[in-house]
């Protein structure tokens, strides 16, 4: 008797150590030996915290402030600490459940059941035991892939976080080029407001023809509602970058301009394989199909036999004084065996499911692997042309200005037409935009490109804060 009980409690202990499905191995992704647009060799920027690829210390506060109280981040950390829980609660179905039951009641139950025993009372006190032997796996796949959600779940708030933090810098770059072209807007009205009023003292005095005040009307007018148009846009990226911080609407303390914002001299990309390593989105795609991977083994596992074991020990009585006594000592063990038979094919369906969502998964990772090289390589090629395209826009807006003094004074002189005044001042006011307006897109393009690489700013907000704090203080 001892030989088979020896020889059941061996066969359990097998099957218990066996596990269906399929291990999780990361696909084969034939990843580039570097990207094709090339800046610079050498360490990649993602290496740097953002602090010391931001220099603008009001854009750093800015940021410190968007990690503790912008409400996406919030939402996402929630959903951390949702699947830390989670998991917790599936892996718990691998250990023993025991629950303490006790019950006091009175009646009868019948005289046709129990002749003569008439109204009784009832005590009962006991602890039940239930464990599910865990014979193909099914626990384990379970409680793998709810890790696997939670470091997908981890990954998924780096992936806010990395979004924030370039969604306040691109934010805060978009309201230091408004502010700017305000200003510009600003100088232009005014200058254009000066010259409409020398050209009406003209005009009434006969010496130029009414056309010539219109022209200068007209360019009064044009650079007033552009000077209303950029308030607009201020005050809303203003209302923006509230949003992002966590704010009610207001307004926004500035650093520095546009122009003196500055420029890494290297943005060197480093090489595609630490993408796979680096960037949150893609390390939780990859989470996400490794949990699906282990699914596959839980529907494979519902084809098999399930053992679950029982068992219960206490006290009962008809009298609350003899609970103590021994003659009241009850218990049982017992042992539930299911084996699915017939179900139509459900069981394997199941399976199949459950494979076909893999496929989808592996797929999706692949392709948000693709999806990261290209947005590396578009950041590449817009950093290499916006600094050629800053070049050129410093020279068309150094000969727009020449070319409007001269001619102005050429005009002065009676040499030309108001026309050539109108087209050289116009031509100014749309240089000195474009130029503003190229750095600001050179400096986005950077955030773009630390974002795409996974950049340095997966430090959780107090760490960083410390850290900003004492690099400020150096």
């Amino acid at each position: 008797m001892m030989h088979k009980h020896a020889f059941i409690i061996a066969v359990l202990a097998v099957l218990a150590g066996c596990t269906l499905g399929p291990d999780y191995h990361r696909p084969e992704i034939e990843t580039p030996e570097q990207f094709q647009q090339r800046i610079n060799a050498g360490a990649s920027i993602a290496n740097l915290p953002w602090w010391e690829l931001f220099q603008d210390p009001q854009l750093q506060r800015l940021i410190t402030v968007a990690l503790k109280e912008n409400k996406d981040l919030a939402i996402a950390t929630a959903r951390v600490e949702e699947t830390r829980a989670r998991l917790g609660f599936v892996r718990a179905d691998q250990y023993p459940q025991v629950n303490g039951i006790g019950e006091i009641g009175r009646g009868n139950t019948g005289e046709q059941f129990a002749p003569g025993i008439g109204v009784q009372d009832r005590y009962y006190l006991s602890a039940q035991m239930s464990y599910e032997v865990d014979l193909f796996g099914k626990l384990r796949r379970q409680t793998e892939a709810a890790q696997q959600e939670l470091l997908a779940s981890e990954d998924a708030r780096r992936t806010v976080l990395t979004a924030l933090v370039a969604e306040v810098a691109s934010t805060y770059f978009l309201l230091r080029d408004l502010d700017e072209r305000r200003d510009i807007a600003a100088r232009t009205l005014a200058a254009r407001s000066e010259l409409t009023r020398i050209n009406r003292e003209r005009f009434e005095k006969g010496t130029i023809p009414k056309i010539d005040l219109n022209q200068a009307q007209i360019q009064e007018a044009d650079s007033a509602a552009a000077l209303a148009s950029l308030e607009r846009q201020v005050v809303q990226a203003e209302n923006l970058l509230s949003i992002l911080l966590g704010r009610n609407p207001g307004k926004i303390a500035r650093g520095a301009t546009v122009e003196d914002q500055a420029m890494p001299p290297a943005v060197p990309a480093g090489l595609p394989s630490e993408l796979l390593q680096r960037r949150p989105d893609v390390l939780a795609a990859e989470r996400t199909l490794a949990a699906q991977t282990a699914r596959i083994g839980i529907a494979e596992a519902l084809r098999f036999p399930s053992l679950s074991l029982t068992a219960n020990a206490g006290v009962a009585s008809t009298e609350l004084s003899d609970l103590t006594d021994s003659d009241a000592f009850i218990w049982d063990i017992g042992a539930n065996l299911l084996a699915p038979i017939f179900n139509a094919g459900k069981n394997k369906r199941r399976v199949e499911v459950e494979v076909a969502r893999t496929r989808q998964l592996a797929s999706q990772y692949e392709l948000t692997v693709l999806q990261a090289f290209r947005e590396v390589d578009d950041s590449l090629i817009a950093i290499r042309t916006l600094r050629n395209e800053i070049t050129a826009r410093d020279a068309q807006r150094q000969a727009a200005r020449s070319a409007a003094f001269l001619s102005q004074a050429r005009y002065n002189g009676g040499v030309t037409s108001y026309l050539e005044v109108l087209i050289a001042n116009t031509s100014l006011f749309d240089a000195e935009i474009a130029a503003v307006a190229t750095r600001r897109q050179l400096l986005v393009a950077i955030v773009d490109l630390y974002k795409a690489l996974g950049g340095g700013w997966m430090v959780d907000g107090g760490e960083q804060e410390q850290q900003v704090q004492a690099g400020q203080g150096q």
